[in-house]
């Protein structure tokens, strides 16, 4: 079964049929967007095959196109013509790419500013490139689409602050409910008249406004660039191990203590420190009075951080509902066991072999899943380092459906996977994520793995059985007769070391084949 194909009776298993393989999803692995948003301008070409994207291509140019609008009304000068040198090389890197045509949208700034049809017309006619210009509302979906993207079950509040807008969006049962949009772009308050005073009186009315349209829930999607500089910050100040910036997760308390402190620090010091753009940390203490009042407002509790947006919800746009509701972390894993393990395929048959250790944990099931497909696609690093390769990819690697605690785990899994002794040094403060309990079936799931490698076979009952009994304390191998040789010396003391993992003793039995019974003897 390593060819990824069905048993006999058509039971894909646990997994479930592989969508890469889908005609739809191959049509998606070239997808190339370009947001040209009020303070900047990208574009992204996804590998979108896997159902969780994988980025190609990203690049990105702080044009600022709305700087200054609030008092002119107009595109910022400058700013539309790094807007239109940047339209200008994304266009031709994609066709030197040979992508397909892109798709490019434009937010706020273009569709308020005086002069936002005249600069749509420019760019089609210096460049060929077709710009969309999409409303409020319209920009509120995509934007809550591309989190459905990293979260296909995820529920509450989108919330999309931009440099002119600031998008609201409701997402339940898959789908985007209300949406509504607003003027509270950083880059757009920032500038208004009256100072602090008016710009606060602003915010609390338009807030309201957004509370009387859009059903409160107590989870709070962010996007947006300067919702993620105020969670990096928020992981400054907490010395957080881990960098990853999407489904980082906060409490209303957490962001407010991070948004006094950062009133008392010095913003370039704050930028070097977190490693942001001048553009974007002078964005960040209005930006923080938005959501100090959004936060209360709502009355929201759990607050997620999203590296997804409006170009991975264009993305999701594209996708079949089939490919939609797929799991994004088990398919971004079977495509890489697809792409980089030396026996595609083989991840399925591991998982139902090591299944017996994990009956009651209250693991999530995916992560075990998951570390199974995962499990060989680093064997072409140096073997000294393949342990450190696996836990740097699996806990800094672009993963959709996964929360920080679940790549840690993944990570030292797939350490264990290559090494028997527990990864220190710099791994050590990322261990502070995960409980005891979640570091010992790691481990235990990571030796289960090592030990499991070494029984590959092409036909998966040849394999063996592992029966385990921790009443009785006693992990057996049940082994047919013609694998006995898979047996050897290093398959067993990795027999004995999973045992000891597990804190309990081995028994070794061997299945011989049946004596086959002599024909009978014809009567008369």
């Amino acid at each position: 079964m390593h060819d990824g194909t069905p048993d006999s009776s058509g039971d894909w298993g646990p997994f479930g049929r592989p969508i890469f393989n889908d005609p739809a999803a191959r049509a998606l692995s070239r997808v190339g967007v370009i947001d040209v948003g009020s303070n900047s301008v990208r574009m992204v070409i996804f590998d979108g095959a896997a159902r969780s994207p994988a980025y190609f291509y990203n690049e990105k140019v702080m044009a600022g196109l709305g700087a200054g609008m609030d008092r002119t009304g107009r595109l910022n000068p400058k700013g539309r013509q790094r807007a239109l040198d940047a339209i200008r090389r994304f266009t031709a890197v994609a066709a030197a790419l040979n992508v397909p045509p892109l798709t490019a949208v434009a937010t706020a700034a273009v569709r308020v500013a005086e002069d936002g049809e005249e600069f749509r017309q420019q760019v089609e006619a210096e460049t060929g490139q077709v710009v969309h210009v999409i409303d409020g509302e319209e920009e509120a979906r995509l934007s809550a689409q591309g989190v459905l993207l990293g979260w296909p079950t995820g529920e509450g509040l989108v919330c999309d602050i931009g440099g002119s807008s600031m998008e609201l969006a409701r997402i339940e049962g898959g789908l985007v409910r209300e949406r509504a949009t607003s003027a509270l772009g950083p880059l757009r308050l920032m500038t208004m008249k009256g100072g602090k005073k008016s710009r606060t009186r602003e915010i609390k009315s338009t807030i309201a406004e957004l509370d009387d349209r859009i059903e409160r829930h107590d989870r709070l999607y962010l996007v947006g660039g300067s919702w993620r500089a105020i969670a990096r910050l928020d992981m400054v100040r907490k010395d957080y191990p881990l960098s990853v910036l999407h489904d980082y997760r906060m409490t209303p308390k957490s962001i407010r203590a991070t948004l006094d402190w950062i009133d008392g620090q010095d913003l370039e010091q704050l930028r070097q420190r977190a490693s942001l753009s001048s553009a974007r940390i002078s964005l960040v203490p209005i930006a923080g009075e938005v959501l100090r009042r959004l936060m209360s407002t709502f009355r929201v509790s759990e607050i997620i951080t999203s590296g997804y947006g409006i170009r991975e919800g264009l993305l999701y746009e594209q996708m079949p509902h089939r490919i939609r509701s797929r799991d994004p972390l088990l398919e971004a894993a079977s495509h890489s066991e697809h792409t980089s393990a030396r026996l595609p395929g083989y991840g399925r048959t591991l998982h139902g072999f090591i299944q017996p250790l994990f009956r009651g944990s209250r693991t999530d099931p995916r992560w075990i899943k998951a570390a199974c497909l995962l499990h060989d696609v680093s064997w072409r690093a140096h073997p000294d380092y393949r342990a450190e390769i696996c836990f740097d990819n699996a806990t800094r690697g672009n993963l959709g459906g996964i929360d920080h605690p679940g790549r840690i785990f993944l990570g030292l899994a797939l350490a264990h996977r290559y090494r028997n002794a527990r990864p220190g040094g710099r791994f050590d403060a990322l261990l502070t994520l995960l409980n005891e309990k979640q570091i010992r079936e790691a481990e235990v799931l990571g030796k289960a793995m090592r030990f499991g490698a070494m029984l590959t076979v092409v036909d998966a009952t040849r394999m063996g059985e592992l029966r385990y009994r921790p009443k009785k304390r006693i992990l057996e191998l049940h082994l047919p007769q013609e694998s006995e040789a898979l047996f050897g010396e290093v398959a067993a003391a990795r027999f004995v070391t999973l045992a000891r993992a597990l804190e309990v003793e081995t028994e070794v039995k061997i299945q011989k084949k049946a004596a086959r019974k002599p024909p009978a003897k014809a009567s008369g």
